[in-house]
């Protein structure tokens, strides 16, 4: 055997080494049971689990989402950017979350399909993904005004009840303070706020929705409910704010944002977020700071008062916190979308699915099936017609099998269902150019020619109509992949990579087993 045989075995070997290498991560992560999993540390098990060849959402389970952006609020210079930038920052904040292989795209002009493998907390999936986070940061009223501003709406209320109660015949009943009666510690505004029992939260809302008011407010005016219950007194209650309508400085400033545990005295073993702000975003909070020594300043997410601290005095470093009642995932998730920033408009949810992984688990066993058992009848079919010539076929096959998952492994590609049934495909092809080979090699040896001489002849003939036949694959898959999304383009890029192991594996391969056997002198007979 000459040099040009030991190069295609050295070749072989060092491929099916990296193979081995980079299939290694995959079967150990989904061979280990849960309880081998809780041994190893997290960051351990992350870096396994991103090693490893991912399953796809039909496969393992999980999210598939259908978002609308809501751009009727947009001014019209802003509408072209908008879907970009919705897309941009959805996938910032998936990828923060730690969803492996996740698939966001648009689709259409206002529409985004989120799919999401492995997560099946839907609650906290569409609150990590629906929020606007948009973060603004908002002066509270001192307590002069804000009691005004109180009693102004009390008032407006008493006026509509007994407006209603005249009109209804009922003008002996007297409706003295409606709001203020809610109020246990009235004239008192605990948290810089009016503070209502949890027990009248929904009394209290039902009631101020009966006025407009934004028309009873001053204009410069905002009421503006705390996002998490307080204590006060041994009672437990929800927070009113009324804060100045213009924000101070905006989400856009913060530069990053960490969860931490214990930022906040009065709850040590809470978590809370650390913000650092960006140069511009630390001028801007040096100023209101410096101006506003002993005022409260209203952090607010989506509409909701987050925590309102008193300012101590100038802050001129630039960082922040963001303490409440928060659980930590609670708190990891603020801090996701709050360095991914606000989208550019409010989106909803227009359609929503979760997988479950005991059907992903069916897909998979069912998929394997399908190709082992597909798989079998061909091989079958070769050792019977081909006799050990198509054992050879089968050694090929299998590592054409091997090199095609270790490629997706390798790159960190995502297997799913479609991509399964491009394995399929890759099957048949592989048996094609054997077959083709095969009886090339037939043809061959029924015209004289010696066992070397018609295998060398029939893989010189059969060559080109191989290469043409997977190349026309090739290009069709290439253009599947450029243009398709989702399932498709999963499907696309399987069979891409097998054409491109069975080009090596059905040709190099099964010529170099051929080769080593034609060598030794005296043969002169090839089961085929």
């Amino acid at each position: 055997m000459g040099d040009n045989f030991r190069w295609k075995l050295l070749s072989l070997i060092v491929l099916l080494g990296l193979s081995v290498y980079a299939l290694y991560p995959t079967v150990r992560y989904y061979s280990m049971s849960q309880a081998d999993k809780q041994l190893l540390t997290e960051e351990e098990l992350e870096e396994l689990r991103n090693d490893a060849l991912n399953l796809g959402l039909d496969l393992q389970g999980g999210m598939h989402l259908v978002l609308e952006l809501d751009r009727t609020a947009l001014r019209p210079s802003e509408v072209p950017d908008a879907m970009a930038r919705a897309v941009q920052i959805l996938r910032n904040r998936v990828d923060r979350f730690g969803v492996a292989e996740p698939t966001i795209q648009p689709q259409g002009d206002d529409r985004i399909v989120v799919e999401l493998p492995g997560l099946l907390d839907k609650e906290r999936a569409i609150s990590l993904i629906g929020q606007t986070a948009l973060l603004e940061f908002k002066l509270v009223k001192p307590d002069g005004e804000a009691r005004k501003t109180i009693e102004r709406l009390d008032r407006a209320l008493a006026q509509m009840q007994r407006s209603a109660a005249a009109d209804s015949d009922s003008a002996d009943i007297e409706f003295v303070h409606p709001l203020l009666d809610y109020m246990p510690f009235w004239p008192e505004l605990p948290f810089d706020g009016a503070f209502f029992l949890e027990q009248d939260l929904a009394e209290v809302r039902e009631l101020i929705a009966t006025v407009d008011v934004d028309s009873i407010l001053p204009i410069d005016t905002q009421l503006l409910w705390g996002v998490s219950a307080e204590g006060y007194q041994g009672y437990s209650g929800r927070v009113l704010y009324v804060l100045d309508r213009k924000a101070q400085m905006t989400g856009s400033g913060v530069s990053n944002a960490v969860r931490r545990i214990g930022i906040d005295p009065a709850r040590p073993n809470a978590a809370g977020v650390s913000f650092t702000l960006n140069s511009e975003g630390a001028r801007r909070f040096r100023r209101v700071t410096g101006q506003n020594v002993g005022r409260a300043l209203a952090i607010i997410l989506d509409e909701r008062v987050v925590s309102a601290p008193r300012i101590a005095g100038r802050i001129p470093s630039g960082r922040g916190q963001i303490t409440g009642a928060f659980t930590d995932e609670e708190a990891r998730d603020l801090a996701i979308v709050l360095q991914a920033g606000a989208l550019p408009a409010p989106i909803k949810i227009i359609q929503e699915m979760t997988v479950g992984p005991s059907l992903g688990a069916d897909s998979i066993r069912m998929g394997v099936r399908a190709i082992l058992v597909g798989a079998a009848l061909v091989m079958l079919f070769m050792v019977i017609y081909y006799q050990a010539s198509g054992l050879v076929a089968l050694f090929a096959l299998i590592l054409n099998m091997i090199f095609l998952l270790a490629a997706l492994a390798g790159m960190r590609g995502t297997l799913t269902l479609p991509g399964i049934a491009g394995m399929a495909l890759t099957i048949g092809m592989a048996v094609d150019a054997n077959v083709l080979v095969f009886e090339r090699i037939r043809e061959e040896l029924r015209v004289g020619k010696k066992v070397r001489s018609a295998v060398e002849a029939g893989y010189a003939r059969a060559f080109r109509t191989i290469l043409d036949a997977n190349v026309t694959t090739l290009i069709s898959s290439g253009v599947l992949w450029w243009i398709a999304t989702g399932p498709i383009q999963g499907f696309a890029t399987t069979l891409f990579i097998g054409i491109l192991a069975n080009l090596y594996t059905a040709v190099m391969v099964t010529r170099m087993v051929f080769d080593g056997f034609t060598s030794r002198s005296g043969v002169e007979r090839l089961s085929i």
